[in-house]
């Protein structure tokens, strides 16, 4: 709810469980003969002298080169394998995918906390909808919105940069510059809410417990990957092939489960009980679709770490539930719940007013917006045949007046996203480098024509709600396409059929652009039913693809990532993320070629923009809008550190300002 802002790769992790890397086992002590320039005592010193000396992400060195040395792996495990190049190996306490951590070793705490804040007080938050169960990742119901928030990771982000990590569960990292394999040393005091130690065989179980019970796509994703426990406190991960910025990506990701609680369930079926954790908030109270309180664990074991000095102040956070915004906007002001963002400009103009924002009991926020957001769009299930022929899907994006909406409904205070990396250097502009040009050239057959011309652009009506133009440039395409009018509904000049679909959207949510783009449809000559489902119906539809058109949220995408291919690629075309489902040759490469270029800007900019182009000119989405300011408004009763973070509003490092509280109406603070 807080990080309105967040890398893409731990988004995407979180939400569909990617988190698991593999662990193949380790080069064990030499107890076998070795052909080497390098004996094995030695080899063990020089490790010894290594590990010693040099756990310092700062400066990471080599640890063995040698021209001719087999690696001896414990015979119970692995027979001996053959003759590999020479590896260099490095051990961190933190990485980063692009440059180097912010952080030194050694750093006390973010610079966007304040480490001597006061612990206590109460946060209430509101939820939209309801919930039935505290899996977060089953396959069906309607999960506690906080309940991922239980489980922790190995390493965790900075809310003040892109891509750095640091320890969480682990306190270091092992890997070799063919980034294939890493192993991951644990916190020994590391321990879950009841108390029983977090080892290496819980790492190693959660990757088997995903794999057998996760998602599909998890499965997909993490095909030969492989994890296994050394010792207690030592896990190796495996991947099939070299890798840098997955097998690190992946690592600093891997979500622990406690062995002891699931090994006896089904991680894919609903679980009406809150689970065990590790983290620093343990659920205390609930009530099944109405409210669940967390309590801050007086024996959490992570709260010295540096990464969580100055965050979780609050001694319990408490989710309500309400099924309409509108209600819950309302038991805002009126101080049923604290903090609230907003998403409708329109609310914030009009309703955020009264007494109680005058008397600034109630605090208003306004966060311009910088980076990469969130954006909306309308997708299009590209596998209904209505919707195959791109003039079709062209037409429809045509018929969409988000001029006239944004003016009508929004106050100006959006605008319309024309990139899938919006407000970003890896947006596609203009016309394709040379650099552009030599990733799109191999796939000129498959992809728009288009693709090779200018980026992506809608033309924008006039404001005055009847769009003509732009209708007159729909109605032409749609007859391209083998539409006609007939008795003022369009019909298809081969079948006879009408021009009819079904827009579904979240019961509740904001939809008032949909009847003026009903309006605007109808006007083509095609019907469009609106369908609003609750939660539960709207995620069973969605995992199974049942829908014509859908709202959608596409998340924040700071960088490219090899993760997009979870969102675009054709293995993963049945993922949750995928609910546009295009996908094809192009998408596919340039995607696997990312990888290989993270440390390289120009070339990382130029595959972005590519397949930005090639994204955007296949009309999958209709796009919507993104957001110029981020609002947000909470009662007056917390404090904030004098810095803020980057990426994220930042309400964790918040604290309960008794001083402020005790200013409030009595019933308020």
């Amino acid at each position: 709810m807080f990080q309105y802002i967040k890398s893409v790769v731990q988004r995407l992790l979180l939400s569909v469980c990617l988190g698991g890397l593999s662990i193949l086992p380790a080069v064990a002590n030499i107890d076998k003969p070795v052909k080497s320039s390098v004996t094995a005592n030695q080899h063990d010193n020089e490790q010894k002298n290594y590990y010693a000396t040099h756990l310092n992400y700062d400066d990471p060195v080599e640890l063995i080169e040698s021209t001719d040395l087999n690696q001896v792996i414990d015979s119970h495990i692995l027979a001996k394998q053959s003759i590999r190049a020479p590896e260099k190996i490095f051990i961190q306490s933190a990485f980063a995918l692009i440059g180097r951590p912010k952080y030194k070793t050694g750093f006390t705490h973010f610079d966007y906390v304040n480490p001597n804040a006061p612990k206590g007080g109460e946060i209430k938050f509101a939820q939209i909808g309801t919930y039935d169960n505290f899996n977060r990742y089953s396959s069906r119901g309607a999960p506690e919105r906080s309940s991922d928030s239980l489980y922790e990771t190995l390493f965790v982000q900075s809310d003040d940069e892109l891509s750095s990590y640091y320890p969480l569960l682990a306190t270091s990292i092992r890997y070799s510059d063919k980034y294939q394999w890493a192993e991951v040393t644990l916190n020994p005091n590391a321990h879950f809410s009841d108390g029983a130690p977090l080892t290496a065989k819980d790492v190693e179980f959660t990757f088997n417990k995903l794999m057998t019970e996760g998602v599909s796509q998890y499965r997909v994703y993490n095909e030969g990957v492989k994890v296994m426990a050394l010792d207690t406190h030592r896990v190796r991960f495996e991947i099939p092939e070299s890798n840098r910025e997955r097998l690190l990506t992946l690592v600093g990701n891997f979500m622990v489960l406690p062995k002891h609680f699931w090994q006896d369930k089904n991680f894919a079926e609903p679980l009406v009980t809150p689970p065990i954790g590790s983290g620093p908030y343990i659920a205390a109270d609930y009530k099944l679709g109405q409210y669940a309180i967390y309590q801050r664990d007086p024996n959490y074991w992570g709260q010295s770490l540096p990464v969580n000095q100055g965050r979780y102040n609050f001694a319990t956070k408490r989710n309500d539930y309400y099924f309409d915004d509108s209600v819950a906007l309302e038991a805002f002001k009126a101080g049923e719940y604290d903090f609230r963002p907003e998403s409708q400009p329109k609310n914030w103009f009009t309703q955020y007013q009264g007494p109680y924002f005058d008397s600034h009991y109630i605090i208003k926020k306004e966060d311009a917006v910088t980076t990469a957001v969130d954006t909306r769009w309308l997708a299009f299930n590209m596998e209904r045949p209505l919707f195959k022929d791109i003039r079709v899907r062209q037409a429809l994006t045509l018929a969409f007046d988000f001029a006239w909406l944004n003016h009508a409904f929004y106050y100006d205070s959006y605008k319309q996203p024309m990139s899938f990396f919006e407000s970003t250097q890896y947006a596609a502009v203009g016309k394709p480098s040379a650099l552009e040009l030599a990733w799109l050239l191999p796939y000129k057959k498959i992809v728009p024509e288009s693709v090779f011309g200018e980026a992506y652009h809608l033309p924008q009506s006039s404001g005055d709600g009847f769009n003509r133009e732009n209708l007159l440039k729909a109605k032409a395409l749609l007859e391209q396409a083998g539409w006609q009018i007939k008795d003022q509904r369009l019909v298809n000049t081969q079948t006879g059929e009408p021009f009819e679909f079904e827009l579904l959207t979240y019961m509740g949510s904001d939809i008032k652009y949909a009847i003026p783009y009903q309006q605007n449809l109808a006007k083509l000559g095609i019907k469009m039913n609106i369908n609003s489902v609750d939660y539960a119906q709207i995620n069973s539809r969605l995992r199974s693809r049942d829908y014509d058109m859908m709202p959608t949220n596409y998340v924040a995408i700071p960088y490219p990532t090899s993760q997009l291919i979870i969102l675009w690629g054709s293995d993963y075309l049945n993922s949750t993320w995928n609910s546009s489902a295009l996908h094809n040759e192009a998408i596919d490469g340039l995607i696997k070629q990312i990888p290989k270029y993270s440390n390289d800007e120009a070339q990382l900019t130029a595959l972005g923009r590519a397949l930005d182009r090639v994204l955007t000119h296949e009309y999958p989405m209709i796009p919507m809008w993104s957001p110029r300011n981020i609002y947000y408004a909470y009662w007056n009763k917390f404090a904030q550190p004098e810095v803020k973070p980057l990426y994220a509003i930042g309400a964790d490092t918040w604290w309960y300002d008794t001083d402020s509280a005790a200013k409030l109406p009595k019933n308020k603070q």
